[in-house]
Formats: structure tokens, C-alpha cells, sequence
């Protein structure tokens, strides 16, 4: 084949793919979703939100298998997110729906075509994924848990329960978010920090297999308490974080409540599953015609604070009363 015909021939192609693409989905019967869950398709928390979105869509009609199908994909790392966003993309689907702001990242990668809903997302527009919370523009909008200012709030909390500790340690993901979204969610709890008097020592995860490594850290370190910044990979392992937590008899305040519900101190934040839930009506609505660009991204109006009573008991730890009094969920 001469190159002329070859070049031809390939340019051909790729002008004829979008248009077999376009024609596959007027062909279909029913609206095909994409999903991409952080963790795996057996753990609980991620049934756990997925089911929540499953309801959320319930909830506007959509019903899976009845009038919408969803192909599910789950990842514990960027490639794995890379992959599952690739695959959606082959498949063509109407919406991705991404969990957790590495899985929307590599949505975004993807495709700047396909419409992408973002649950749960940490600075949306410090990360990238929009031009502005009040309009998105492009093909991103979803809702977001505000991870950057709720450090400070969780640290004077966690202070409540321990006021003697001057040592506290907060463990990150490093590269999780935007340099920018990491930067501000050390410099505003660090800034808190000061002017409490207290000495904030910061350790590293970049997945599960350091854990060991950063609790031992804190162990020679000597560190009195600690808090756990967000991150979709803290989360799905919520469950050894709070082991390990444990095994050194460490105070921890969490993001996410089903850490405290599994044993941890406490925790304030978002209610995950319902902002999964809540990133179904943007499906939604995007399938019944306007663009993600024009939705706002939803911001939540409510912070939960659990305790677990049983494991200050344990810690040998007295909760203040009017603390219980404001807390939202008591575990005894």
C-alpha cells in the first residue's frame, strides 16, 4: 500500500469512528451509564456507595436493567482509574459517573466529549476538573466535600477529647489532589496548629503497603494523637487505619464515619454514600438533556460528627458533655 493511501486510509478511519460512535447510541434502547468506584467490587463501602448512587437513581426513575444499564468499574490506583475510564470510553456510554477526585482526574483524561459526573470531589476548581463551582463549563460538574477547610475544624475537635496532647500527626496522601489542594490543606491545619500550642507532625501513605511503615514513624516520634486527611484510598482501608490506630492506643479523628462505626475515635465530614446518592441526579438530569457545563457543583450544607464512646472509654479518654451534646451520632 502506497503512504498517500495509507494516511488516506487512517484518516478515514478516524473520521468514521465518532460517526459509528454517534450511531451505536442512537441505536440503543436504553441510556448506558459508566461508574468507577474506588476499592473493589467485593468491599463493603464500596456496595456501600454504589448502592447509594443505585438509589439516588432510583429515586428519578432510572432503574437498572429496566429502563438503564450501568457498567460498573473499580480501581485502587491512578492506572487502575486510567484503565476503567479507557474502557468506559471504548464502551461509548452516555455519562461516567467518577468517585473520589483521582477516578474523576482520570475520567477527565479520558474523554473531554463524554458528559462526567464527579461525586465527592475535594477542590474541584484548585484540581482542575472546573473553570468555576457556579458554572463548570466543559463536561465536569458533580459535588464536592470541601476537604481543604475542614482540617482546622477536625483538629480543635479532636483537641476537645485530648486536650493534653502537644503531639499530633496527621497522616496525607501525597499526590492524591493538586499540589495547590494539598498546600492549602496543610497550611490552613498547620496555621491552627500554632496557634494552639500544639507540634503537628506530618507522615506520608501513598498506599496500603505503607501503613506500617508511617504508624511506626509516629510511634518513635511519640505522637499523642492524630488525624487522618481524606483520600479515596483511606477510605476504602478504613478498617486497618483503624487497627493499627488501635494497636497504639492513638486517638484518631477520621473524615468519613464508617471508620468510627468500625471501631475509630471519631470523625467529621460529608456523608459519602449520600453524596454518591446525590451525583445521581446529575445523571440524571444530564440524560434527560442539559449539559454539565451549565449545573453547578453542589457544595454540602451538612457536616457529621460521630463519636465512638466506646472507644474513648477504651482510650481511657473523657468526652466532653457538650460535645456529645453536639455530636450527631453517638456509638456506645
Amino acid at each position: 500500500m502506497r503512504r498517500r493511501e495509507l494516511i488516506t486510509l487512517v484518516g478515514g478511519a478516524a473520521i468514521t469512528w465518532p460517526l459509528v460512535a454517534r450511531a451505536q447510541r442512537s441505536q440503543r434502547k436504553l441510556p448506558l451509564v459508566g461508574a468507577i468506584w474506588p476499592g473493589n467490587a467485593s468491599a463493603l463501602i464500596s456496595l456501600r456507595i454504589r448502592e447509594a448512587f443505585e438509589r439516588g437513581l432510583r429515586e428519578d426513575g432510572y432503574i437498572e436493567g429496566q429502563n438503564i444499564v450501568i457498567e460498573h468499574r473499580y480501581g485502587e490506583g491512578l492506572d487502575e482509574f486510567r484503565k476503567a475510564a479507557d474502557e468506559l470510553v471504548r464502551l461509548d456510554v452516555d455519562v461516567i459517573m467518577a468517585m473520589g477526585t483521582p477516578a474523576i482526574l482520570a475520567a477527565k483524561r479520558a474523554t473531554s466529549a463524554i458528559p462526567i459526573v464527579g461525586g465527592a470531589m475535594a477542590d474541584p476548581v484548585a484540581d482542575g476538573l472546573v473553570a468555576s463551582l457556579a458554572r463548570p463549563g466543559g463536561n465536569i460538574t458533580g459535588n464536592t466535600f470541601i476537604g481543604p477547610e475542614l482540617g482546622p475544624k477536625r483538629l480543635q475537635l479532636l483537641r476537645e477529647v485530648v486536650p493534653a496532647a502537644t503531639r499530633i500527626a496527621v497522616l496525607q496522601h501525597p499526590g492524591v489532589y493538586s499540589e495547590r489542594t494539598m498546600q492549602k490543606m496543610l497550611t490552613e491545619i498547620e496555621k491552627t496548629a500554632k496557634e494552639s500550642g500544639v507540634e503537628l507532625q506530618v507522615f506520608s501513605a501513598s498506599g496500603p503497603e505503607d501503613f506500617d511503615a508511617a504508624f511506626e514513624a509516629m510511634l518513635k516520634r511519640r505522637a499523642e494523637a492524630l488525624e487522618i486527611f481524606p483520600s479515596p484510598m483511606f477510605y476504602v482501608n478504613y478498617r486497618r487505619l483503624v487497627d493499627l490506630a488501635a494497636r497504639q492506643q492513638l486517638p484518631a479523628m477520621y473524615a468519613f464515619r464508617e471508620a468510627v462505626e468500625a471501631g475509630g475515635l471519631m470523625s467529621y465530614g460529608a456523608d459519602l454514600p449520600d453524596l454518591s446518592r446525590h451525583a445521581a441526579k446529575f445523571v440524571a438530569k444530564i440524560l434527560k438533556g442539559p449539559k454539565p457545563g451549565d449545573l453547578p457543583v453542589e457544595q454540602p450544607t451538612k457536616f457529621e460528627l460521630v463519636i465512638n464512646l466506646k472507644t474513648a472509654k477504651a482510650l481511657g479518654l473523657t468526652v466532653p458533655q457538650p460535645l456529645l451534646a453536639s455530636a450527631d451520632e453517638v456509638i456506645e
